[in-house]
């Protein structure tokens, strides 16, 4: 069993909130601004760009709100200088955590990570320290009840595997299927071409080892993910709990 994008599961549970829904379209603007200013506004020549619009959209972003941020980060309209982040943790029950925001303020978002994770009981790391941990990968996010309704769980995991997925891991009634990070836009395909609705493609850091804790320990992590996310800067949160 893999890891899997914490932000990912916080998020799904928060769009049913319309006062959170509203934080969610807020860092998915970011995401897209950060890619267009990496690689331009034209998402048919910029991949990461064609990814941030894709996570977007799964999290029912409006079109209008794709467009002002893509305006916005080409320059046509007035926005604030963004910056990518990242920082290692260690949380509740020694867990390590990859933890990675867009931010137009570097100390602020840090302290405010600092904050967070003291409650838990958890600190900050070291540059390099705990990343060896985990290893990037392609990550593509297919959600059960999306797909076909004669499509059982290990029809999708067999052609997942026959497209070229790595490891599977089941959350719920979502699927995220790893893959080389040069790979991933070739499996995407062959998964549409069989058929499969994607929710997402992303870039994730997986753990090389899961630790497994106790239900206490386990629920202190969960209430930490959720306070991290509440963070508008912090974008995505990977970890090597065993859920």
């Amino acid at each position: 069993m893999s890891g899997h994008s914490h932000a990912k599961t916080v998020r799904k549970k928060k769009e049913a909130d319309a006062k959170k829904r509203g934080q969610i379209f807020s860092k998915m603007a970011r995401l897209i601004e950060i890619a267009v200013r990496q690689g331009g506004p034209n998402p048919e020549t910029n991949t990461k760009l064609r990814m941030a619009i894709e996570l977007a959209k799964s999290y029912n972003v409006p079109s209008e709100n794709i467009e002002r941020a893509i305006k916005r980060a080409a320059g046509e309209i007035g926005g604030e200088k963004l910056e990518e982040v990242s920082f290692e943790a260690l949380g509740p029950g020694g867990i390590a955590m990859i933890i990675e925001g867009i931010t137009e303020n570097k100390n602020r978002t840090l302290n405010e990570i600092k904050q967070v994770l003291a409650r838990f009981n958890g600190k900050l790391a070291s540059e390099g320290s705990l990343r060896w941990m985990f290893e990037r990968k392609g990550c593509i996010t297919v959600n059960l009840k999306d797909q076909s309704p004669n499509l059982k769980k290990e029809d999708l995991e067999l052609i997942a595997i026959e497209a070229g997925a790595e490891d599977l891991y089941w959350y719920d009634e979502s699927l995220d299927i790893y893959c080389e990070v040069k790979d991933l836009e070739k499996v995407k395909e062959k998964l549409k071409e069989k058929g499969v609705k994607i929710d997402s493609a992303t870039l994730d850091w997986k753990p090389k080892e899961m630790v497994d804790l106790d239900e206490k320990r386990k629920k202190e992590c969960l209430e930490l993910f959720e306070a991290l996310d509440e963070l508008d800067s912090v974008q995505e949160i990977f970890s090597n709990l065993k859920i």
